[in-house]
């Protein structure tokens, strides 16, 4: 089944959409609760410039394969780019923030800023997957592939990753501004006891979860026309004013609010 689309990461998406072609599917309840979504990304630039599209990742692990290939991307603090050209493409599968900590035995943090192959994640055991990925006949069949492999693997309940999931809910629900301390106590946890948590099964804090988050936010409304007054964007998404907010998305985006709503525009 179809996932409904959902830009946000994605900047600039408008500009993106003439260069490539995007679909999502969900996943099979028996992995659902693990695995938040299939996707599938093609192009076809023969004839065109190059293209290199820019993303601002979500906090969680991927796996995507690309040429029959597989690796593992942990979670990126500042934005991804990816040139294409050519022909080409590649399928992933988004995990949800913190479920991917119970497959493998490297921690998340040193999966932070950095990509794994296949085996290096799972070892030897993921040979047969990485090669029924590579013999399937389509999409559907990979993904079949992929949804086994977790499957088999799934380690059952566990209440840290469950826990997890409730702060990332109640994050991604909440008014802005909340601070991390809130979110904390709101489920009957310290600070302290939240960043541990997060650094186990997503690989950084909280603090930068939330963040991440805002910046998507901020991003979605530029992209779409809907924040022309930055100063009343910062202001809504919770920052004490438009410096702050200038600073944490220049670092993250790599320009400032102001010129990435102008490349907007101009798209």
């Amino acid at each position: 089944m179809r996932v409904p689309a959902d830009t946000r990461g994605i900047l600039n998406p408008e500009q993106g959409a003439s260069h490539f072609t995007l679909t999502r599917h969900a996943p099979a309840p028996e992995v659902a609760k693990r695995i938040e979504r299939h996707w599938i990304v093609s192009w076809d630039l023969r004839g065109r410039s190059p293209f290199t599209q820019h993303v601002l990742p979500h906090p969680c692990v991927n796996l995507v394969f690309e040429q029959g290939d597989g690796r593992v991307y942990g979670l990126v603090r500042d934005r991804f780019s990816r040139r294409l050209e050519g022909t080409g493409s590649a399928i992933g599968t988004k995990f949800r923030p913190g479920a991917f900590a119970a497959f493998v035995d490297v921690p998340m943090t040193r999966l932070v800023g950095r990509s794994l192959a296949l085996g290096e994640a799972f070892g030897p055991d993921a040979q047969p997957q990485e090669r029924d990925a590579r013999n399937a006949a389509d999409a559907a069949e990979h993904v079949a592939a992929v949804e086994r492999f977790i499957a088999e693997r799934d380690p059952g309940p566990d209440p840290g990753f469950e826990l997890v999931s409730e702060v990332i809910a109640d994050m991604l629900a909440a008014p802005p501004g909340m601070k991390v301390d809130e979110f904390a106590a709101r489920h009957g946890l310290s600070a302290r006891t939240l960043q541990r948590l997060f650094r186990r099964y997503v690989g950084l804090g909280p603090k930068w979860v939330l963040q991440r988050y805002r910046l998507h936010e901020a991003a979605e409304r530029m992209a779409a026309g809907e924040a022309d007054d930055l100063t009343r964007l910062a202001l809504d998404l919770g920052y004490f004013d438009l410096a702050h907010f200038t600073g944490h998305f220049r670092r993250a985006v790599g320009r400032t609010p102001a010129a990435f709503l102008r490349a907007c525009a101009a798209a």
